[in-house]
């Protein structure tokens, strides 16, 4: 998902600006169509300055992921109390910690009070509500059911928020470890390293050549550490650049499903999103191919979402689910024969629940797996590094006290 601006006119003719998180320009395009709007403008964040870059660092969202999932179980609670939605809406002003947040949930309930259904008052917040959703809202709506279908929409968010936090935990310690690692090599090279390098250049000990190799290493750490880590720098954010176009992304998507045990365990993490995001739509009433159009948006893998939009294309064609995705050779097989044992049973929103239930559970331990192995490792290295420092000094300088001893 690439975060893009825009700029719009409303029925009123008032010029309305912000961001919107989608695929690609046109679906933004199309979004604000749906929504009464007249496009006018519409470019990704990296065609701005970088003052405004830099202040999209730092600047606050209206209403992140907690704020979200506190405002749908806030409000299933007060309508599953009997309030009506324009009081509860009312009760929620308090609710958001800053006034970007108090000010949509204004918005929210003036749309309301104005004639809109909820859903409808979600979509013209500029984007802020995903269409995951909006879709979910409009089919309780439909239904007659909207505090059931908020009560599950927050049970989606809690456990995909649940999911990403353990996943997030989960490479916290190792991302340490591996950055006090380059930070002690970095230093001994940069430091300590230069220092045994004028002692030793002073004396007429024929260096070894790991020693040479290790000093004249030091030496370029030392003198050339700004221009590295600036051109470091440069190339990761050219590199992060060429990542937000489209075609670069799926390649290096396919690239990375391609990797034995890294394309595994991301398929695991991607179908389980796929799996409750599919579930929680179809268990909402949404038809199975608007469905699929919102999951392949809700999908981080690039060359994923094109596989679930090729299976989108064979179910229009009266293909089954399972079958469609199970032709593009990118999901887990045992997803695929659960999906299809539910097709069969009449029971796919359920069994794609008991998928992502699954496949959770196969992420989380695929990663404590992975880090059972890589800590070590990085541990060891670590050592391995600081030893070879070590004795690439220390063996110089045991020869020249052997040699002062003799003489």
């Amino acid at each position: 998902m690439a975060l893009f601006r825009y700029k719009a006119l409303s029925a009123a003719g008032e010029t309305l600006s912000g961001s919107m998180e989608a695929p690609r320009a046109e679906d933004v395009v199309a979004r604000l169509q749906e929504q009464g709007y007249l496009p006018l403008e519409v470019g990704t964040t990296l065609d701005e300055g970088a003052g405004e870059g830099l202040a999209a660092l730092f600047r606050r969202k209206a209403m992140d992921a907690a704020g979200l999932l506190h405002f749908t179980q806030q409000l299933a609670t007060l309508l599953g109390a009997g309030q009506p939605l324009d009081r509860a809406l009312g009760t929620l002003l308090d609710l958001p910690e800053h006034p970007q947040g108090r000010r949509v949930v204004e918005r929210i309930r003036e749309a309301v009070r104005g004639g809109l259904p909820l859903s409808a008052a979600l979509e013209q917040q500029h984007g802020l509500f995903p269409r995951l959703y909006v879709n979910l809202v409009r089919a309780g709506e439909a239904g007659g059911g909207l505090q059931p279908a908020l009560l599950r929409l927050a049970d989606y968010l809690e456990r995909a928020a649940a999911l990403k936090a353990q996943v997030v935990s989960a490479l916290v310690y190792p991302v340490l470890l591996l950055v006090m690692a380059l930070a002690v090599s970095a230093f001994l090279l940069g430091v300590v390293v230069p220092q045994f390098n004028e002692l030793l250049e002073s004396t007429d000990v024929v260096l070894p050549w790991y020693t040479q190799a290790v000093l004249a290493g030091g030496l370029l750490v030392r003198d050339y550490w700004l221009p590295a880590f600036v051109a470091l720098a440069l190339g990761l954010l050219l590199v992060l650049r060429q990542l937000r176009q489209p075609g670069p992304r799926a390649r290096f998507d396919a690239w990375l499903l391609g990797r034995p045990r890294l394309g595994e365990l991301l398929a695991r993490y991607e179908t389980a999103r796929l799996a409750r995001t599919l579930g929680t739509l179809l268990g909402n009433g949404v038809p199975l191919l608007a469905s699929l159009g919102i999951a392949a948006q809700v999908l981080g893998n690039r060359a994923l979402a094109a596989a679930l939009e090729q299976a989108a294309e064979d179910v229009k064609t009266g293909q089954g689910l399972g079958f469609a995705l199970g032709k593009t050779k990118r999901f887990p097989r045992l997803a695929v024969q659960m999906v299809q044992v539910g097709e069969e049973s009449g029971e796919l929103p359920a069994m794609l629940l008991k998928v992502a239930d699954t496949f959770d559970t196969e992420t989380q331990r695929a990663i404590q797996r992975a880090l059972s192995a890589l800590v070590p490792l990085i541990t060891v290295l670590m050592a391995v590094l600081v030893g070879l420092v070590i004795v690439a000094v220390l063996v110089p300088i045991y020869q020249l006290t052997s040699s002062a001893g003799v003489l």
